[in-house]
C-alpha cells in the first residue's frame, strides 16, 4: 500500500468514524430526551467517538481498517445501549429513538452537500464521478485534493448509511421504527420477535442484498438535487 492510498485510507477513517459517532449520538440523545439515561450515562451523548469506540472497538477500529486494506473500501458499525423495559413500556418514544440516528445521518448529507456547493463556489473543487472518492474532485492538489475526498466520502457514506438503516428490518433503525406505526400493544410484540436472533440474522442478509437496488437510484436522484445545472 504506497502513501496516496495510505492518505484516503486515513480520510475513510476519519469520515466513517465521525459519521458512526454522530449516528449513535442521536440514538443516545433522543433515548436520553424520552427518558433513558443508559446511553447518557455511558458518555455515549457526545460527539467524542471514544466513548463509542469503547463500546464497539471491532465494528469501529479492527473492521474498517481491515476492510480498507483488504479491498481499498471501508466497513463498520457502532451501537448505542438503551434499557430494554423503557422501550417495552414506552414503545413510540423508542421509535423515535431508532429514526434519531438515521436524521443524523441525513444532517450530515446536507451539512456535506452544502460544503461541496460552497467549495464549489470558491473554485476548490469541482464534479467528478460519481463514487464515494470522487463525487468531487480537487481543482489542484495538497488541501484542495484532500477537501475534494473528504466531501465525497462525507456526502456518499452518510447517504448510503441513512438508507441502509432505514430499510425497516430488525436490527436495523427501520425495523425499529416500525412501531411508530402500529398500536403499543403490536409495537411491544413486535418487540419480542424482533429480539430473537434468527430475525436479527435474516435482517442483516436481507438488508445487504437489498441496499444496492435501493442505493444507486436514490443516489441518483440525490445528485440531481445536488448538481441541478448538469442535469
Amino acid at each position: 500500500m504506497d502513501a496516496g492510498q495510505v492518505a484516503v485510507g486515513l480520510i475513510w477513517y476519519v469520515v466513517l468514524l465521525f459519521s458512526l459517532t454522530v449516528h449513535e449520538a442521536g440514538h443516545a440523545w433522543a433515548a436520553a430526551r424520552g427518558g433513558d439515561l443508559t446511553a447518557y450515562l455511558g458518555g455515549q451523548v457526545s460527539l467524542d467517538p471514544r466513548p463509542h469506540v469503547r463500546r464497539e472497538p471491532f465494528g469501529t477500529v479492527a473492521v474498517p481498517l481491515l476492510s480498507f486494506a483488504l479491498s481499498g473500501w471501508m466497513i463498520g458499525w457502532a451501537s448505542t445501549p438503551y434499557d430494554p423495559r423503557w422501550a417495552y413500556a414506552h414503545p413510540r418514544r423508542a421509535g423515535w429513538m431508532s429514526l434519531a440516528g438515521p436524521a443524523a445521518n441525513f444532517a450530515l448529507v446536507v451539512l456535506a452537500g452544502v460544503g461541496i456547493r460552497l467549495t464549489m463556489m470558491a473554485g476548490v473543487v469541482e464534479p467528478g464521478i460519481p463514487g464515494f472518492t470522487s463525487l468531487v474532485t480537487g481543482t489542484g492538489s495538497g488541501i484542495a485534493e484532500v477537501i475534494g475526498i473528504f466531501l465525497s466520502l462525507l456526502f456518499m457514506l452518510n447517504l448510503l448509511l441513512l438508507l441502509f438503516n432505514l430499510i425497516p428490518v430488525p436490527p436495523l433503525d427501520g425495523g425499529g421504527a416500525l412501531g411508530l406505526l402500529v398500536s403499543g400493544d403490536t409495537a411491544r410484540r413486535m418487540q419480542q420477535w424482533m429480539a430473537r436472533p434468527a430475525f436479527a440474522l435474516f435482517g442483516i442478509l436481507a438488508a445487504w442484498i437489498a441496499i444496492p437496488q435501493i442505493f444507486w437510484p436514490v443516489c441518483a436522484v440525490a445528485l440531481r438535487v445536488l448538481f441541478p445545472e448538469y442535469f
